[in-house]
């Protein structure tokens, strides 16, 4: 299946800069996998398309302040620097993109406010970082003198990093936001809650491979990125429960899905622990434990776009996609949502 398959045209103007307010009144395209029909609602509907026969799955990590700035010093020289966080090695050391890059050699230290690090190993643009503080420490100081990343096709200053994490978030490791849950209040949780709508948590840190475009022209040739998933056994039992009951499952964004189907076995089952996953969804792929999905609208030729056309199959997402750029929805991080049912 060809790359060129999964591209759209998508007007500059509708890359939405900032987030809208209250969380829950974006726009929600309503798709039905299998008769095609599209329904423009408000995120808030929501509520009327789950009952209590159906499960809904969010990703609870949390967003880390990623991007340090500090000084490379020398004897002859001072320059500004940054370091972003990309993915732990262990205790105290992160594999990171740097910049300069060039002036970042084997052994440089780098100083920060209550922070000092030395470049371990060299790859490419990539270094690996080790910091001189204990791992107890490590996250506190972080949350001080951090920034939170922003995606780079969002040109505006983001005033309140608090719109950027889920009300729900809870277990810091990614680099990116599950945008899907973005759109969640806890007004709207509760009330899916007295509906008997089943809420369930599980874990996957996301990290800069989400933003990576599918490089093969070829899809199947594609390799994809890794990232961190974590299901405990209370939660896998929940849920095989209600799968095994007859409840539909209901993933929020598709690391969610990713994490759900990468536990997945034969037999429709989930197993549970942690481990990184490769999993590579696209059209054919055999879907094993989710039925719906709350998602939003994705980069062309993105290997999250592929993902929600295998579950319905790319002609429908296309059909989808050219009626949100006509209807002026908008797309991306702080974007409108689809509800593929």
């Amino acid at each position: 299946m060809k790359l060129n398959e999964f591209d759209y045209y998508l007007p500059k103007e509708l890359i939405a800069q900032t987030p809208i307010t209250p969380r829950d009144s974006s726009k929600l395209l309503v798709l039905d996998k299998e008769t095609w029909e599209i329904k423009d609602k408000t995120f808030f509907d929501i509520v009327t398309y789950l009952w209590n026969n159906d499960v809904l799955v969010l990703n609870k990590t949390k967003v880390l302040k990623a991007r340090l700035k500090g000084k490379l010093t020398t004897e002859k020289w001072e320059h500004n620097c940054e370091v972003f966080l990309h993915k732990q090695i262990n205790d105290n050391s992160w594999d990171c993109l740097v910049y300069p890059w060039k002036k970042m050699k084997v052994w440089t230290k780098v100083y920060f406010d209550w922070l000092e690090w030395t470049i371990k190993q060299i790859s490419d643009n990539w270094r690996i970082v080790e910091f001189d503080n204990w791992w107890s420490e490590f996250f506190e100081t972080i949350e001080k003198i951090g920034e939170t990343p922003i995606p780079p096709y969002i040109k505006e200053k983001l005033e309140d990093s608090a719109r950027y994490q889920t009300v729900y978030s809870k277990e810091i490791w990614s680099v990116a936001a599950p945008t899907a849950g973005l759109h969640f209040t806890p007004d709207l949780i509760k009330n899916l809650e007295d509906k008997w709508v089943k809420i369930e948590y599980v874990i996957l840190h996301i990290w800069l491979g989400t933003f990576k475009s599918i490089d093969t022209e070829n899809i199947m040739d594609y390799k994809i990125h890794s990232e961190y998933i974590a299901l405990d056994k209370e939660t896998s039992d929940r849920l095989n429960a209600y799968k095994k009951s007859g409840k539909n499952i209901v993933s929020v964004w598709t690391t969610s899905t990713r994490t759900l189907e990468s536990f997945a076995t034969n037999k429709w089952e989930l197993t549970y622990w942690e481990k990184e996953t490769t999993l590579y969804i696209y059209p054919w792929y055999k879907w094993l434990f989710v039925d719906k999905l709350i998602t939003n609208f994705h980069l062309p030729k993105s290997s999250l776009l592929v993902l929600v056309s295998s579950l319905a199959w790319k002609e429908n997402i296309k059909n989808a996609y050219r009626h949100a750029v006509d209807n002026k929805y908008r797309f991306f991080s702080f974007w409108d949502a689809m509800f593929i049912k």
